[in-house]
């Protein structure tokens, strides 16, 4: 197969962008926060003091493995001190004053504005994200608590904080607009916040944006350390009122039996197989269009859509529509450019978060062809967007793969990377089942022309939001955010949801989600 977008023949080597260097970002995160930064690592965060706490990991840069500033791993016992600290930063907190905490958050928010760009070349380097993909990151944080901030009034009324701190674990992809997101929120509800560093990524952009926080008077705690160790305190203590979790299934299962068995409030989203459907359709126009949009951050989220369930007769034309949209896709070094002067690139997507991962999603696409699927598109990285002679071992080209075989993990998990897997269908019910293949998601979409169908096979999807041959996603402010089946447990969030799945309510109060005794929607 041809390369996705070659660079022009004869076109001159790339360089990295001047001041935008890994070596740039960090002596600028030292001016703005050198009480979080020192020469060649990073403080944690608890008891509101910046604190040394073991031994920082060695750590590189998905996008040319370049050296990075690695987690301080902390021990259990660290961790269950700086749980207790926030307890008490949590029982002062929520008696300040509403309009006070609106302050000291609104404070902040102008605070990460002014270091937006920081931020966000932060997220470039410590994730591999794009630019244009790090900065919406940030501004969709920003953007999102400031509507919080702006309406928080109503949502709080007859409710209360909760009776501890509320403990952040998430996945590394989204470190600003989920996790900054919720903490901040979190705490404009008038809880003490914890958060744990994600550990493949996300390090100084999180370290950063709680210094910013910690300044204005908000209570934030901020660890890091293997989650084994750290479960114990970030789970089980006692002193914890609510768990949020983002992440897989596996770790999932594990933090909800620990916090069904405890009684304790939680809101855990994990991964589900996002599905699209196509079923007596005929926009193709319109799906080439969307197809390198599903591409974003090579589909490393958790509303990514990574299999299509297509009808067999359709075949054909839905091949016409994709093949050409997926070789148009752009990947490559995220700040890499012809001339110093250039603004950067404007990709789909860069590396994955670590070679590892690029290694295992190979060989899984490699062995699902071994054992019958049919590779229908296969990119490769000649001539991409890279810096002469550069690491390229976190970049993974798109790959499309039909009919992958029930032995693969491709059949009926959320590869987590640009691979899309198509499924052929010839009825209504074998369309379902194979949308429906991952017990729950977050997220799916029926493309079909006629309305009536779409009434009728939409609320037999397994999925909390499904989109007419658009896609869904997490949303902001006011949208509500959930999961079916083992995608999501817990309260669901957005919107007033998310202040209500973080405060008290009426005695006996039933949230929205789905909890062992019940599953309530909205």
């Amino acid at each position: 197969m041809a390369p996705a977008t070659p660079e022009p023949a004869n076109a001159p080597p790339l360089t990295l962008k001047p001041g935008f260097a890994w070596t740039d970002a960090w002596r600028r995160c030292r001016d703005v926060a050198p009480e979080a930064f020192l020469d060649d690592r990073v403080l944690g965060l608890w008891a509101a003091n910046w604190q040394p706490g073991g031994r920082s990991l060695p750590a590189t840069s998905p996008v040319d493995g370049t050296p990075v500033a690695g987690p301080p791993r902390l021990d259990g016992a660290t961790a269950r001190q700086a749980v207790r600290a926030a307890l008490d930063q949590h029982r002062a907190w929520r008696h300040v004053p509403l309009p006070e905490r609106r302050a000291r958050i609104a404070a902040t928010l102008d605070a990460l504005t002014e270091h937006r760009e920081l931020l966000a070349l932060l997220l470039v380097w410590e994730i591999g994200k794009p630019w244009r993909l790090a900065q919406a990151d940030v501004d969709r944080a920003i953007d999102g608590v400031r509507w919080y901030v702006d309406g928080i009034e109503p949502m709080l009324d007859g409710r209360a904080p909760l009776d501890g701190p509320v403990s952040n674990i998430a996945s590394w992809n989204y470190p600003m607009s989920v996790l900054v997101h919720a903490m901040l929120v979190q705490a404009l509800a008038g809880n003490a916040v914890i958060a744990k560093t994600p550990t493949d990524g996300g390090l100084a952009c999180l370290t950063l944006a709680c210094a910013l926080a910690a300044r204005e008077g908000v209570p934030v705690t901020l660890v890091s350390g293997s989650g084994g160790e750290l479960s114990e305190a970030l789970v089980r203590a006692p002193e914890i009122g609510c768990v949020s979790f983002v992440g897989g299934r596996d770790t999932g299962a594990a933090v909800a039996t620990a916090v069904a068995d405890l009684g304790k409030r939680h809101i855990l989203e994990q991964e589900g197989l996002n599905t699209w459907g196509v079923w007596n359709y005929s926009d193709w126009d319109a799906l080439s269009a969307v197809v390198p949009k599903l591409f974003d951050y090579g589909k490393q989220r958790c509303t990514a859509y990574p299999r299509f369930v297509v009808q067999r007769t359709l075949f054909d034309r839905f091949l016409d529509a994709y093949l050409p949209a997926v070789r148009s896709v752009r990947i490559g070094h995220p700040l890499a450019v012809a001339d110093p002067a250039d603004p950067l690139p404007n990709l789909d997507f860069g590396p994955l978060i670590n070679a590892a991962k690029a290694k295992e999603l190979t060989d899984q696409v490699n062995e699902a062809v071994d054992r019958g699927a049919v590779p229908v598109h296969r990119g490769t990285l000649d001539g991409g967007h890279f810096l002469p002679g550069q690491d390229t071992s976190a970049y993974v080209p798109p790959v499309t793969l039909l009919g992958p075989p029930p032995s693969s993990p491709l059949h009926h998990a959320e590869p987590f990377g640009p691979v899309d897997t198509i499924v052929l269908v010839d009825t209504e019910a074998e369309l379902l089942a194979a949308m429906n293949a991952s017990n729950g998601a977050l997220v799916a979409t029926l493309a079909t022309d006629d309305p009536a169908t779409y009434e009728r096979l939409a609320p037999q999807i397994r999925a909390f939001k499904v989109g007419h041959g658009k896609p869904r996603s997490r949303g902001d402010r006011e949208e509500l955010f959930g999961g079916f089946g083992a995608s999501w447990r817990g309260a669901f969030v957005g919107g007033e949801l998310l202040i209500r799945a973080v405060t008290r309510g009426e005695p006996g109060e039933r949230l929205p989600g789905n909890f062992p005794e019940y599953q309530l929607m909205p």
